[in-house]
């Protein structure tokens, strides 16, 4: 009589509890300068995270920390409860510092939640389980993501776009500051959504991004009126 034996798939490490607990990324230490994406970069990226459940739940993650500027930490401890759909908003409770904050979500990131929150019940996943949680069968499903996961997941994302820029967790809170400040939203609304304690910090953090107002000016000077016939000649 012969004996079944069953073989579990052999799961990537990165899926594992504690993967390079303790260990620093290979750019630790390294300063790079920013790099915020474009929205076509953006929108590339939000086609190349996957289909079906994991899709919507990983658009629904890239969206929120793009919209809000949420940091990957703060994203990744929310729970459904978290989030105020009618106020359109998103209450992180212990933010740098161990600040309680809440901050602003719009139509685009509450509408791919919604359309992770509506695949979580098929999967067993209740209200209890981070928001953005595990949902393979081999691992812990609804146990909360990693932020090396996430990493990892949008390095892949990066490759499948032919995006040639860094694409990290923290580019996406780049990538939302950039366009408040290219839009003149007031210093104090983006102090707010970053959760920046001192204007002084919002100041230095938006200079690294780019020299907005002398990238104004020069958009603002009067284009010259050149006679350039016959060069392709």
């Amino acid at each position: 009589m012969r004996t079944l034996v069953l073989v579990e798939r052999k799961r990537s490490p990165i899926v594992l509890p504690g993967y390079r607990k303790g260990q620093h990324p290979a750019n630790y230490g390294l300063k790079l300068p920013p790099e915020p994406l474009s929205r076509s970069e953006v929108e590339r990226l939000l086609r190349n995270l996957g289909h079906g459940p994991y899709g919507h739940r990983n658009r629904a993650l890239i969206a929120l920390m793009w919209r809000s500027g949420l940091r990957i930490s703060e994203a990744l401890a929310l729970f459904p409860k978290d989030i105020d759909r009618d106020a359109g908003t998103v209450t992180v409770l212990r933010g740098k510092g161990d600040k309680r904050r809440q901050v602003a979500l719009d139509a685009l990131a509450l509408e791919l939640i919604d359309r992770w929150m509506a695949e979580r019940p098929a999967l067993g996943i209740g209200n209890r389980e981070p928001l953005f949680c595990c949902i393979h069968r081999s691992t812990a499903r609804g146990r909360g993501m990693s932020a090396t996961a996430v990493r990892e997941l949008l390095r892949h994302a990066r490759v499948a776009a032919r995006i040639e820029k860094r694409v990290h967790p923290h580019g996406l809170r780049h990538t939302m500051a950039f366009e408040l400040l290219m839009e003149k939203q007031p210093l104090g609304v983006i102090r707010a959504q970053l959760g920046h304690s001192e204007l002084g910090t919002t100041m230095r953090y938006l200079d690294h991004l780019a020299p907005a107002e002398a990238i104004r000016a020069m958009h603002a000077r009067p284009v010259p009126s050149l006679d350039l016939a016959g060069l392709d000649d």
